[in-house]
């Protein structure tokens, strides 16, 4: 099994995908046949880190054997960064612990917010809520982020959301603030390609792509640690795009991870499926034709 470090020395994209149920007996399964594995092949997987919080039971066995094959990246969906309530106690150390087991390669949250206090209690609320680009957030999401690196020892990526609000009272740009978080905290970023084209769609009166282009030129190269590549159902022009993980990569989306690439270099790449999931050789099919591209990109330069 490659390292990620030596996919880095090499000038080469490591390829991953987004584990999901349905593909849990697949992703352990031996290939029949090596000459299609050879070409199909995937370099690490992504699982949501919640999703295996639980000491022992299945899941938990699961997690490690899936780490004895694979480099694993740990996304977490519930952290809430964002949020001005405190996170949830338990939450850290549960993040923790599955951390020392798994030894993730990479880990991952989102720039939102999620847990409020409601009499007293934490409440989480199920969802990926926009915060407002201020210096208030700023220094209350910096502290989270240092909470969190500082328990597990571990980088945190920070990943671009997709909104369907503009928050008010925000006075810095999207990219001003997640780059001085980079500086404050020295975390990472994680950014999603998919997210820029459902903002560009929801809020810029510009074409898609010019936005997206327009965003990533603001980023720093060496804070960029990882990419997401997804897709979403199309709507007509003037309705909302819903950031629903349901489809192929779209035209856009490849060429702004071209794009991507040729700013950030040889960058770690997911393939984000959540609905409307393909079956395990579609999946891999999508992964090999990020390598092919990543290749193109790479060899060029």
């Amino acid at each position: 099994m490659k390292t990620i470090g030596e996919f880095k020395s090499e000038n080469k994209v490591a390829i991953g995908v987004g584990l999901r149920h349905p593909h849990y007996a697949d992703v352990l399964a031996p290939s029949l046949n090596i000459e299609a594995s050879d070409s199909m092949q995937i370099d690490f997987v992504e699982v949501h880190s919640e999703n295996f919080f639980a000491q022992g039971g299945a899941s938990r066995a699961l997690i490690k054997e899936v780490a004895e094959k694979y480099p694993v990246s740990l996304h977490s969906t519930a952290l809430g960064l964002g949020s001005k309530a405190s996170i949830a106690g338990g939450y850290l150390e549960s993040l923790s612990e599955l951390a020392n087991i798994v030894n993730p390669f990479l880990m991952s949250d989102h720039a939102a917010f999620s847990w409020s206090e409601i009499e007293g209690e934490s409440v989480h609320a199920g969802d990926l809520l926009p915060i407002a680009f201020n210096e208030k957030n700023l220094k209350n999401m910096a502290n989270n982020i240092d909470a969190v690196q500082q328990l597990t020892g571990k980088r945190l990526l920070i990943e671009n959301l997709s909104a369907y609000l503009q928050p008010k009272d925000s006075i810095l740009i999207e990219t001003d603030f997640l780059v001085a978080l980079t500086e404050l905290t020295q975390c990472g970023l994680l950014i999603d390609l998919n997210n820029l084209v459902v903002n560009a769609n929801n809020f810029s009166d510009i074409p898609a792509l010019e936005y997206a282009k327009d965003w990533l030129q603001k980023i720093p190269a060496h804070v960029v640690g990882e990419i997401h590549l997804a897709g979403f159902t199309p709507v007509a022009e003037g309705e909302l795009a819903i950031d629903d993980h349901s489809q192929p990569i779209s035209d856009h989306g490849w060429q702004l991870y071209e794009f991507a690439l040729q700013r950030f270099g040889a960058v770690p790449t997911l393939i984000e499926w959540d609905n409307n999931l393909p079956s395990w050789q579609e999946l891999l099919l999508e992964a090999h034709k990020a390598r092919i591209v990543s290749e193109l990109v790479m060899n060029n330069e």
